[in-house]
């Protein structure tokens, strides 16, 4: 069977809906844009019986299985309020428990994740944390060695994929020293290559080293890392295409942060947002509330999938990739 341009597009998008269930103005746009992914938030969840029969009547409406990704970090960022165990914030389990320890925490998690519907766990934080950054991160982070945090992201990990989950290893290339909130507003790390390479980029070395199925990048400028020092490393393609992909040789599912945050909505409108990041390198596009938003970074990807500037092959083998993500953790 064909497939056609739109949905190979709407393959590789995320996307938030409101509420706690399906109304047919939503089902319609998600038909529109052929969305890919869901990624749930607490304005989704009542109850696991409600949120199982919420991703039930999303996938009869879309005909297909979507793909549920979810930030399940443990503290203050967990989307559930029942059907799971509410572990600690990272930086509490980082300084008081062991790699094992957090290895069953992952397995856990997969299993109530699983039950809930769910294929990707949007988690660890890999941000190696800095003394003074934005709390943005904080207690999010594993810690401020580097060896401790890789240490750590790699069992939980290895806990959440060994049980049928995929893991998520963040905000790529680091975001442990960033000076504000890139949900609000454009932050720059002035970091150079040495900072980067002998602290930051470890755990995610060692995480792709694991086999993480994913890892999302990070809104945020780093100057000394990229000739174009101004862009965000959402749209560089030297830090997503060539640092992530080619030199430190990543081949799962490359995610952006969520397109609606602060720090892009002053760079340019969403559709050139979601352009400029599959130019960067990103296999998926996450937007997570907003749903004319959503249908403009669709439509926008359409019209440059059809004038040439992003390649139709190139899509090809972003969707192949995902296929294979997909097959790898149950999903149709």
């Amino acid at each position: 069977m064909s497939v056609t341009l739109e949905e190979l597009i709407g393959s590789t998008l995320v996307v938030g809906i409101p509420g706690t269930r399906l109304t047919d103005e939503v089902a319609n746009h998600l038909r529109a844009i052929h969305a890919g992914g869901f990624i749930p938030f607490a304005r989704n969840f009542e109850s696991p019986e409600q949120f199982r029969a919420l991703v039930k009547s999303l996938n009869e409406a879309c005909g297909r299985e979507l793909l549920v990704m979810v930030d399940h970090e443990g503290g203050r960022v967990v989307r559930f309020s029942s059907g799971v165990t509410q572990f600690p914030d990272a930086l509490t389990v980082g300084a008081s428990q062991t790699p094992d320890e957090v290895r069953r925490q992952g397995q856990i998690e997969a299993e109530e994740l699983r039950a809930l519907g769910a294929h990707v766990n949007l988690a660890p934080c890999v941000d190696v944390l800095v003394s003074g950054s934005d709390p943005v991160i904080g207690d999010r982070s594993y810690g401020h060695e580097a060896k401790r945090v890789a240490e750590f992201s790699v069992a939980r990990i290895h806990g959440l994929q060994d049980h049928g989950v995929a893991a998520c290893a963040k905000h790529f290339p680091g975001l442990g020293a960033v000076p504000k909130d890139p949900h609000k507003q454009l932050p720059v790390v002035t970091l150079d290559w040495e900072d980067m390479r002998t602290v930051h980029l470890k755990p995610f070395i060692e995480s792709i080293q694991a086999g993480v199925a994913t890892i999302m990048s990070s809104h945020v400028c780093y100057p000394k890392l990229d000739s174009s020092p101004s862009l965000p490393a959402t749209f560089s393609k030297r830090l997503i295409h060539e640092l992530l992909r080619r030199e430190l040789g990543f081949q799962g599912l490359i995610l952006s942060d969520d397109l609606e945050m602060g720090a892009l909505r002053g760079l340019c409108p969403i559709g050139e947002a979601a352009v400029r990041a599959v130019e960067a390198g990103h296999d998926m596009l996450l937007i997570c509330s907003d749903v004319l938003r959503q249908r403009q970074a669709f439509d926008a990807l359409c019209e440059e999938h059809r004038t040439g500037r992003l390649s139709v092959a190139a899509l090809e083998q972003r969707v192949e990739q995902i296929r294979k993500s997909r097959k790898r953790f149950s999903c149709t």
